[in-house]
């Protein structure tokens, strides 16, 4: 790999002069912030994510902490990291569970527990985890521990039960008609003659409740509600005893911790601008807020937690690295994209590009590629002979059964490497075997020949004989031209520098070669290809697919 530029000798400036004005999406976030600081200068910038453990974590949790990092970082650096910053990730595990998702075992087993805190709910899945919250918290720490984020976690259980957020709770007592001001405008007629801000947790049955309240006492700081037996009942609103609504409690936590920074889902864009409206009532300046598209399934759904839809965390990781899950999360976060198992290779592939392409870059394009927000502005440096496009379509050609087959190939393509030498293509070759398997083999669809394309192969078959068994990719895909020029089905006279003595090559060349030989759709430069499974393997696997 090409080394990186010498230093200057100012690098911090050169640095921070390219940070002003880099266009890439976290640095346009982070001068929000710097300007905010501006207006009311502070000592501690907070960055906050919410999490709702009402199912299991799936990446688009992930990637609300991954994309508030790389804002935090611009922010570092366009500040000299003379500001102190911290992340907060916060579950909102005290909210009831309103329905049972698909995705746990004996769903019958949790009914009793409808609308009770997440927390209050028995874990159905057993293990060291006390409750349904708290095995949902748990997964989610697991994975960011892992991924080496620097974050906080909090629990609106713990922040409500120990005091935390007594304050705020007494202020929104005392700024009850303000609170409701704000919210009824935004409610149908019949849910308005019911609203109330604070939900009491029902000390007959432990449920949240959503029921009018027949009082509210600020200067006693309690609310007075009928409760499901019936009994008028007086609760504080400090200590857990309640909690708010969840547009409410979005602007009284962002008022009660100082929130700077927070992301959402679009499903969030309309009721922002509530959300803001509470925390200035509750005496504070809302936090600057990105809002990002949401991510979708294989069929175009929204990926919902209690259908379990989508990928989740651990199953990106079994077949492609952490740093290429960061890099989808990266690029593009305002466009909708779908989130499934065939976008794996592609994530995999670019953030091995674009690692490439970082040394040799200005400081312009560094900020502006994703390996540098990935990394925190320190990208390592990996020799990455082939491509993981290339490992698959290896694996398809071989059936490989095991990580030794490809091993095989890569040996003969560059002599001497190996696990110990290039330890990431260890990994990479580990996570291809898996997603072959998993993938590729169980939708291969081979398709036969027709008498044009069968030609054309007994040509190439004969071509490629001709050829040293150590041709380079370049001499192969020459080959390739070569057979394919004279057939009128392949020209292709629009190409770049095609005459009627010389046309190009069209695209259907190469498609009915993956088609027939590998039973894909498309695939790498199938020069480079043959250069590493072989001149006689492929000749063989023409015969192979022929015959």
């Amino acid at each position: 790999m090409t080394l990186a530029p010498a230093p200057t000798e100012d690098l911090a400036h050169d640095l921070r002069a390219a940070a002003e004005t880099a266009s890439a999406w976290p640095f346009e976030e982070a001068r929000k912030i710097v300007e905010r600081l501006k207006r009311k200068p502070k000592d501690e910038v907070l960055f906050e994510t919410g999490y709702g453990p009402s199912g299991l974590p799936h990446i688009g949790t992930f990637g609300e902490v991954a994309r508030t990092t790389m804002v935090r970082h611009a922010f570092r650096v366009l500040t000299d990291d003379k500001v102190k910053t911290r992340l907060l990730c916060f579950s909102d595990d005290m909210d009831g569970m309103r329905k049972i998702p698909d995705n746990v075992p004996d769903r019958a087993a949790l009914e009793p527990y409808l609308q009770m805190p997440l927390t209050s709910v028995p874990n159905p899945f057993g293990g060291d985890y006390p409750s349904f919250g708290d095995h949902n918290n748990a997964m989610l720490r697991r994975f960011l521990d892992t991924f080496g984020f620097d974050y906080e976690f909090a629990s609106a259980t713990d922040y409500y039960k120990s005091g935390k957020l007594d304050a705020v709770l007494l202020k929104a007592a005392e700024k009850y008609d303000a609170i409701m001001d704000v919210m009824l405008p935004t409610l149908g007629e019949e849910r308005q003659a019911t609203y109330s801000p604070f939900l009491p947790i029902s000390p007959t049955s432990g449920r949240v409740l959503y029921v009018p309240l027949k009082a509210v006492d600020a200067k006693a700081g309690t609310v007075t509600f009928t409760d499901e037996d019936g009994a008028e009942k007086t609760l504080p609103v400090t200590g857990g005893a309640v909690k708010l609504q969840w547009k409410p409690d979005f602007g009284a936590r962002w008022a009660a911790l100082g929130v700077d920074f927070e992301m959402f889902g679009k499903d969030h864009q309309t009721n922002a601008p509530v959300y803001d409206r509470i925390c200035e009532v509750l005496g504070a300046e809302p936090p600057e807020h990105y809002v990002y598209e949401l991510f979708l399934d294989q069929n175009g759904q929204k990926i919902s937690k209690s259908k379990g839809n989508g990928l989740t965390i651990d199953e990106w990781l079994t077949y492609a690295s952490p740093e290429s899950l960061a890099l989808y999360m990266f690029q593009s976060p305002r466009s909708a994209k779908k989130l499934h198992f065939d976008v794996i290779p592609k994530a995999v592939d670019e953030y091995f590009n674009f690692l490439a392409r970082y040394p040799s870059q200005d400081w312009k394009n560094r900020l502006g590629n994703p390996v540098w927000h990935i990394h925190s502005g320190n990208p390592p440096v990996i020799d990455m002979p082939v491509s993981f496009t290339m490992l698959l379509n290896l694996a398809s050609a071989s059936n490989a059964e095991d990580e030794d087959v490809l091993w095989g190939f890569l040996r003969r393509h560059v002599p001497g490497v190996s696990s110990e030498t290039h330890p990431k293509l260890a990994e990479l070759v580990g996570y291809a075997v898996r997603y072959f398997k998993a993938f590729v083999e169980p939708n291969k669809r081979f398709r036969p020949a027709d008498d044009v394309e069968r030609g054309a192969l007994e040509a190439l078959y004969e071509a490629l004989g001709v050829l040293p068994e150590d041709a380079g990719a370049a001499e192969i895909q020459d080959v390739l031209y070569d057979v394919a020029r004279p057939i009128p089905r392949y020209q292709d006279l629009k190409a770049k520098g095609a005459t009627p003595e010389k046309p190009g090559v069209s695209v259907e060349w190469f498609n009915a070669i993956y088609q027939v030989l590998l039973g894909e759709q498309r695939g790498p430069r199938f020069g480079s290809f043959v250069e590493i499974y072989g001149i006689p393997e492929t000749r063989a696997l023409i015969k192979e697919k022929l015959g």
